[in-house]
């Protein structure tokens, strides 16, 4: 048997059946794992650049990020710095002009309306006068205890005739409170507690206040019932003797100032605090207005109001006056006393 030379697989016979056979030849073999080999590195390299790409890109994106978060913040410390400057540079400039520009158009408003005013009355020493004309006094002082059940002529002119001018007064010295208590008051914190401002306050109010006064404390412990009693006594007597809600809040409402100031807030404060002030004017208020407007409704459509006026003399007399003047009396107590606790303290 002869042998199989060492280079058969590579003679021209031999590759020529390869062929015709469709069997595939050494070197298509290697070409083939050869360009195998080359995708495989492609592919690896293509994969390289796939992952650097996105590493990259991941990278831009937060240095981008971070590049508009910076230029944001940038922005934002300047225009909140601007803010904080305006009203110091601009802002004051802008507000003078307004206040300004407001001022003299209310100066000229107010200088018009005057001047009209003064043009349309009537020549001095004229018989058309109301100053010259009687009408209204002579209604007053001859019909005004058989309309208004009060003996008093100055209670029923101002609590019945000229009622509303009263209710407004009232409401004008709720407001003043108010106004006060906003500007002045010293609240607590938002935790509840009282801030630095209430405590010191406090302090300086129990420094100056006179608790060791015996002579004070005495003298207030005698006086201070008195007064008040003489109070309420001109209230309920306005429409029956001189006084009134006006004049006899005046005097409880100094009576309440001197017992503070004998005993000082914390006995004060055991019957007279913020809320007492709020429910005692909201409801004297409240019931000043309803009254009224149900007397105004009466009287402006001619109807009987059903409220009597009792006998002219008599302490349940003159119908609404008597309850109108201890609601004017109980406003005009309640503001004399938070008035000077809100000046003294900063609270009451």
């Amino acid at each position: 048997m002869s042998k199989i030379r060492p280079d058969y697989e590579m003679t021209k016979w031999r590759r020529f059946l390869r062929f015709v056979n469709g069997e595939e030849l050494p070197e298509d073999w290697q070409k083939r794992k050869d360009a195998a080999r080359a995708i495989g590195e492609r592919m690896e390299q293509l994969e390289e650049e796939r992952n650097e790409f996105f590493l990259n890109k991941k990278k831009w994106r937060a240095s981008y990020q971070k590049y508009w978060k910076e230029q944001a913040e940038r922005e934002y410390s300047r225009a909140l710095n601007q803010y904080d400057y305006w009203p110091d540079t601009k802002g004051v400039k802008l507000f003078r002009r307004f206040y300004h520009l407001i001022s003299a158009l209310i100066c000229i408003s107010i200088i018009t309306v005057l001047l009209v005013t003064v043009s349309r009355l009537p020549e001095f020493g004229s018989a058309d006068t109301p100053a010259n004309s009687s009408e209204v006094v002579d209604r007053y002082i001859e019909k005004g205890q058989e309309e208004t059940g009060a003996v008093n002529i100055v209670t029923g002119m101002i609590l019945d005739y000229r009622a509303f001018d009263t209710l407004g007064e009232s409401h004008v010295l709720f407001i003043a409170a108010c106004t006060v208590l906003i500007l002045l008051r010293i609240d607590h914190g938002k935790d509840g507690k009282p801030t630095q401002a209430k405590l010191a306050a406090e302090e300086d109010d129990r420094k100056f206040e006179p608790k060791n006064d015996k002579i004070l404390q005495k003298a207030a412990f005698f006086l201070v019932p008195c007064i008040i009693i003489f109070g309420i006594y001109v209230i309920l007597n306005g429409h029956i003797s001189p006084g009134g809600g006006f004049s006899g809040g005046a005097i409880v409402g100094a009576g309440l100032i001197l017992y503070l100031n004998a005993f000082g807030f914390e006995k004060a404060e055991q019957f007279f605090t913020y809320r007492t002030f709020s429910v005692v004017t909201l409801c004297s208020l409240l019931f000043y207005s309803v009254a009224k407007c149900y007397s105004f409704y009466c009287g402006a459509n001619h109807l009987d109001s059903g409220i009597p006026l009792g006998r002219a003399g008599d302490i349940l007399s003159s119908g609404l006056i008597l309850p109108l003047n201890i609601c004017v009396g109980c406003v005009v107590a309640c503001t004399m006393y938070t008035f000077y606790a809100i000046f003294r303290k900063g609270g009451i």
